[in-house]
């Protein structure tokens, strides 16, 4: 009797289980069918939202970049395009916006490669592309050029916006710069781009040898400084091509 009872406890706490997994599920099912509802709705007020106001958010930069902090808050890509099976590019043809904008930064970043070694400043690149595109400064925003930048990933080409001494710039090359790079960098932009072994010894408490080589690798081998071996001050300079200012 007492192994009897023993079991139908037992059995009762399977049923228990049971009925509170049935539940459970029927719990589940409800919510999933309301979220999928509200998405739903919000996909559908969102469209309207972006039809209606297209042409303001394809020609306003404060317009487009608070829309699209909106939907990146809300973890919606403003950028999807037909490749990932978006309907942005549809619906507002902010994806083929985009990637145009992309393919004129190509442009700039290959043609100033061979002066500044594949890293442009940000200010730079935007003055040069809207200089392409023939419109107005302000026209195209930094957060444009990064959105942009997102549609090359894909490609494989390097192409990242790289923080320096506090200054945005865009590489354009696949190679990483190391810890020695940077330094020269954040250094030479305080400089207008020049610097000189002796700079980097003083302020940096680097060894003569330490500083020699890594400018020189960056002259030789990485192509992002030109070399003064005349310079009136100590005899040998070296520019930091990307961080000069250019007016062409």
């Amino acid at each position: 009797m007492h192994r009897r009872g023993v079991g139908l406890a037992a059995f009762d706490r399977q049923q228990t289980t049971k009925r509170f997994q049935q539940l459970s599920n029927e719990i589940s099912e409800s919510q999933v069918a309301h979220l999928n509802s509200q998405l739903t709705q919000f996909r559908s007020s969102l469209t309207h939202f972006a039809s209606t106001h297209r042409d303001k958010i394809k020609s306003d930069p404060a317009f487009r970049h608070a829309f699209q902090q909106m939907c990146t808050s809300i973890g919606v890509d403003p950028l999807a395009g037909p490749r990932k099976g978006g309907w942005w590019a549809e619906l507002l043809g902010l994806g083929d916006w985009q990637y145009e904008l992309g393919v004129q930064i190509v442009d700039v970043c290959v043609s100033t490669r061979e002066r500044n070694g594949g890293l442009i400043e940000m200010s730079e690149l935007l003055r040069m592309v809207s200089k392409l595109r023939g419109v107005s400064d302000g026209s195209i925003t930094e957060d444009d050029i990064v959105q942009s930048i997102k549609t090359l990933q894909p490609l494989g080409t390097g192409y990242q916006v790289v923080d320096i001494g506090g200054r945005k710039m865009v590489r354009s090359v696949v190679k990483e710069l190391d810890d020695d790079q940077m330094t020269i960098l954040a250094l030479a932009q305080e400089h207008g781009g020049r610097i000189v072994e002796d700079m980097l010894i003083q302020r940096k408490q680097w060894t003569r040898e330490r500083a020699r080589t890594a400018l020189e690798n960056m002259l030789l081998r990485d192509g992002l400084c030109w070399l003064d071996d005349q310079d009136e001050q100590s005899g040998r300079a070296y520019w930091v091509t990307s961080v000069m200012k250019w007016d062409v």
